[in-house]
């Protein structure tokens, strides 16, 4: 009896994702539920949701009429919410019916976002450190990740005008801006966009910009968006959201503004992928924007107070930080504990003290990130202090 030729299991797996694994970031997840650690390894932000937010959304789970398919843009009552609000705190006009896109969080507009605007081969601009997912995303989409390098100075963080040109080649297409950035925390200035934003003209480049950390600012930082420039308002997409401003992250919501050229290919792509964003729960971060202003004090208040407690620590430690403008991440330097594998680093330490972090390799492209490891802050007060003891057993050595 003849045997059927055996056919290799690669056979059915699309060349997009063949080279592609579970983020570091859901690894160490994985592997701090197993161990029954302490997460500062995922941005889950764990502060209470605002009740105005729960109790919207609650009103509309039992409405008929707002449990159903919304547009593929959004409903229109939170569009023009968010369009007020943008005029308001980021300076950018963009108008509710044409150039705004309620999306499946910022990470659900970035992809709809690269769907819509470029084509495989096309090149993108990424500063390291980087979101993995920004990487990931993009390699998914087929395109080509073009690296500009963190810098060596006393400023590691500084945008340097010769390593972004040295990163663009001829087939470059966009460049990808991450403010309060994620993993640093690095806040851009004006003089950064500026620069980014001359290149960006005179390459004919899109800036796509994420903007999701937008409320979480420390030392008197104001917060600066690209599209606000009237130079940069035709070519920038910008990408916010909602998940980490009312802690919803697992209610997954954000919005896209964009020229409405842009934003009416984005809204197809988003159509595509998603249908739209859960409508219920729409109605629910609309009531947010309600808020007072006092909420969004209150929350630089209470996350610089943590941002300075673990900063402290890991300074007292032997792993010092770079000390974030704003997010509620940031990176330690691990490299006087000799191990030079961000990996190894990372799983030895939520052996020993039971918190999880995330290895810097994730964030970068050059060994580089090997020096490092992030730490999210947003976990509660209990769960901070709790990890700042139990990372202080490693004072010693690990």
């Amino acid at each position: 009896m003849s045997q059927k030729p055996t056919q290799s299991k690669t056979r059915h797996i699309s060349r997009r994702i063949s080279g592609l694994v579970q983020s570091d970031i859901r690894a160490m997840t994985n592997e701090c539920v197993r161990l029954g650690g302490i997460n500062m390894g995922q941005g889950l932000c764990e502060l209470p949701t605002p009740e105005i937010v729960i109790k919207a959304a609650q009103a509309a789970l039992s409405d008929d009429r707002k449990t159903v398919y919304s547009a593929a843009e959004g409903v229109l009552p939170l569009r023009q919410a968010i369009a007020r609000k943008l005029e308001r705190e980021n300076n950018i006009r963009a108008k509710a019916e044409t150039d705004i896109v309620v999306v499946n969080g910022s990470t659900g507009g970035y992809a709809a976002t690269l769907m819509a605007l470029f084509n495989p081969g096309d090149g993108i601009v990424l500063f390291e450190p980087f979101y993995g997912y920004h990487l990931n995303a993009a390699l998914l989409a087929e395109l080509e990740p073009q690296f500009v390098p963190m810098g060596e100075g006393s400023d590691k963080l500084a945008i340097n005008e010769t390593a972004v040109r040295a990163a663009i080649k001829d087939n470059t297409r966009a460049i990808v801006v991450c403010t309060p950035n994620n993993p640093s925390g690095k806040m851009w200035s004006e003089a950064d966009i500026r620069l980014v934003g001359k290149i960006a003209k005179e390459k004919d480049l899109i800036i796509i910009t994420d903007e999701m950390y937008e409320y979480f600012r420390y030392d008197s930082r104001e917060h600066l968006s690209p599209m606000a420039y009237p130079e940069l308002a035709d070519r920038t997409v910008t990408l916010m959201g909602l998940s980490k401003t009312f802690s919803i992250t697992g209610w997954r919501l954000g919005y896209v503004a964009a020229p409405a050229e842009l934003a009416s290919k984005i809204k197809i792509a988003n159509d595509l992928f998603y249908v739209c964003a859960p409508t219920p729960l729409q109605y629910g971060v609309l009531a947010g924007f309600d808020v007072g202003r006092s909420y969004f004090t209150n929350l630089q208040t209470e996350f610089k107070i943590k941002r300075d407690k673990i900063c402290s620590t890991l300074e007292a430690i032997g792993m010092p930080p770079l000390v974030p403008e704003g997010a509620y991440y940031v990176l330690a330097d691990i490299s006087k504990f000799g191990l030079g594998n961000s990996k190894l680093f990372a799983m030895a330490l939520l052996e020993k003290t039971k918190v999880a972090t995330v290895p810097g390799r994730a964030f970068f492209n050059s060994g580089v990130g090997d020096r490092y490891i992030r730490l999210c802050f947003g976990v509660n007060d209990d769960a901070l202090d709790k990890a700042c003891q139990q990372l202080m057993q490693i004072k010693g050595g690990l």
